[in-house]
């Protein structure tokens, strides 16, 4: 009886320790991940509600510095440096800070993401962006506290919070003209020496149209100003694998005295074993 008594207050212990009481959150997490032009922006939030409550200018109050939410941070994130009141802000991660007034808030963007509401001492040199926006009345109550991306365009968009009757836009703008630009002109002006030279190596690995190999690591050296000796080593390797010992112990010691020139002692040793087993050496 004693044993069996024993092991039920076990099975007991053992089921309270690992009972959870799971409940609503007051204030729910959110994320918004919007791309703008070629760039994604992300908002991680908590998402308070008004309950009856007077928001600005009471549970907010004016003038003071405002986590902007609730819980943790809201934090946003770049992929790309942006513009925000055309001031720069590199690409990463930060935490939206407000100091909201009856007419304009003032906007920080904190480099420090890690406080949990409010840091302890404010750090002006972990302001990396400061803006003024105005505000706008809205004619109907936003009961839960609401962050988004809206005035979308190719080059940028706002980031909006609405609460209460209030709503700010904070503009930003995206190097939308310049990433496309770029992408264009390294599309139409062909591959790059890296891509023939990694396309040629993949097809010698794998065994594959070493004609093919020979005719794309010609073209990576051909854009070469001054050979460097690892693509002659590959160059080497391909021309003895399409049985072209001559040529390949000719370019084995031309990569050999490039490496040698460079400090680099693997290639050369890399360079001499090749040399011998094909009777250069």
């Amino acid at each position: 009886m004693k044993k069996l008594i024993l092991s039920a207050c076990v099975v007991l212990a053992s089921f309270t320790a690992n009972a959870q009481v799971e409940t609503p959150q007051p204030s729910p997490s959110a994320k918004l991940t919007q791309e703008v032009g070629l760039t994604e922006v992300t908002i991680d939030y908590s998402r308070p509600s008004m309950r009856g409550r007077t928001i600005f200018g009471d549970l907010v109050p004016y003038d003071a510095i405002w986590r902007t939410g609730a819980n943790e941070n809201t934090v946003i994130t770049f992929s790309d440096d942006v513009k925000i009141g055309g001031k720069e802000l590199k690409k990463g991660a930060y935490a939206i800070y407000t100091k909201p007034g009856k007419e304009s808030w003032e906007v920080y963007f904190y480099t420090a993401t890690d406080n949990w509401g409010n840091p302890q001492e404010w750090d002006d040199s972990k302001v990396a962006a400061k803006v003024t926006a105005e505000t706008f009345n809205l004619p109907f109550d936003v009961e839960t506290f609401t962050m988004d991306i809206d005035n979308l365009s190719n080059d940028g968009a706002s980031i909006g919070i609405f609460w209460e009757k209030t709503y700010v836009g904070v503009p930003f703008e995206v190097p939308t003209s310049e990433k496309a630009l770029a992408s264009i002109e390294k599309v139409m002006n062909g591959p790059s020496a890296g891509d023939y030279y990694s396309s040629a190596v993949y097809y010698l690995q794998s065994d594959k149209d070493l004609d093919q190999a020979q005719e794309w690591i010609d073209k990576a050296i051909s854009m070469q100003n001054g050979v460097p000796f690892w693509m002659l080593r590959q160059k080497s390797l391909i021309q003895a694998a399409r049985g072209n010992k001559k040529e390949a112990i000719k370019t084995a010691k031309e990569s050999m005295a490039a490496a040698e020139k460079a400090g680099n002692q693997d290639y050369v040793e890399l360079n001499k074993k090749s040399l011998k087993e094909w009777g250069a050496m």
